[in-house]
C-alpha cells in the first residue's frame, strides 16, 4: 500500500516516548530557591522572607551601618557645659555612656562683632598671614640652602608680609564699605537635651538626681 503522499509506504510504528531529565534530588521547583530571577524582575525573597540588601528595624544593616536607636530626654539644660558635665557625671558613676546623647535644639547663629574694620586694619592682618606663610617658606627653603639660610629666612617672611598686606588691602576695598567691621561666628542652642535609650532611662534619671542634690 502505498501513502496518498508519496510512492514511501506509511509509517505504522508506535511512536516512542520522549525521556524527560528529571531534576537532582534536593533541588526545589516553584518556590524560587535557588534559581536566579529573569532579567529585569525584582529579586526572589530568601530564607525568611528577607530581600538582599533590605532593612531589618534595631539592627544592622547589610551594608555595616547601624540603625538610629529610639532615646528618651533624662535632662535637659540651657548650657552645653552644663550637658557635658552631666554626661560626664554618668561615665564616672560606671553608666554605659555609648548609650547616652547629647541633642541641641533651637539652634541659631551667633556673630559677635570685634570692631571696626579699615584698610589699615586690613592690611596689618594679612601681613600677619603673609609673614607666617613667608616664614614656613623660608624655613624649607633654608634647609637646602648651603649658607646664609637666616637671610634667607627674613627675605621670606618679609616678602611674604609685603603680599599679605597688599592682598588684605586689596580684598577690604572690593567690599566697597559694605562690611567695615570684623566678627566672629558660632552656632548655639536654646536647650541641650541628654537623652538615653529607654532600657537605661531610669538608671540615668537616679544618678543625675545625685548631681543635682550636689552640684
Amino acid at each position: 500500500m502505498t501513502s496518498p503522499q508519496g510512492p514511501w509506504p506509511a509509517d505504522t510504528s508506535t511512536p516512542q516516548a520522549t525521556h524527560r531529565p528529571q531534576p537532582p534530588a534536593g533541588s526545589a521547583q516553584g518556590d524560587g530557591a535557588g534559581t536566579a530571577p529573569p532579567a529585569g524582575l525584582p529579586p526572589t525573597p530568601g530564607a525568611g522572607g528577607i530581600l538582599p540588601g533590605a532593612f531589618r528595624p534595631g539592627g544592622r544593616q547589610p551594608d555595616g551601618g547601624t540603625a538610629e536607636r529610639p532615646s528618651v530626654q533624662v535632662a535637659s539644660y540651657r548650657d552645653y557645659v552644663d550637658a557635658q558635665r552631666a554626661v560626664d557625671y554618668l561615665s564616672d558613676q560606671g553608666f554605659p555612656v555609648q548609650n547616652t546623647s547629647i541633642v541641641g535644639t533651637g539652634l541659631h547663629l551667633v556673630e559677635q562683632v570685634l570692631g571696626r574694620m579699615t584698610t589699615g586694619k586690613a592690611a596689618l592682618s594679612g601681613a600677619g598671614g603673609g609673614a607666617w606663610l613667608g616664614l614656613l617658606i623660608g624655613l624649607l627653603l633654608g634647609l637646602f640652602s648651603v649658607g646664609g639660610w637666616l637671610a634667607v629666612v627674613v627675605t621670606a617672611v618679609l616678602i611674604g608680609a609685603a603680599w599679605g598686606a597688599i592682598l588684605g588691602a586689596i580684598a577690604h576695598a572690593a567690599l566697597r564699605g559694605q562690611r567695615d567691621f570684623s566678627s566672629r561666628s558660632r552656632l548655639e542652642a536654646s536647650e541641650y537635651a541628654v537623652n538615653v535609650v529607654p532600657s537605661y532611662a531610669d538608671d540615668a534619671r537616679h544618678i543625675l538626681l545625685r548631681l543635682n542634690w550636689n552640684p
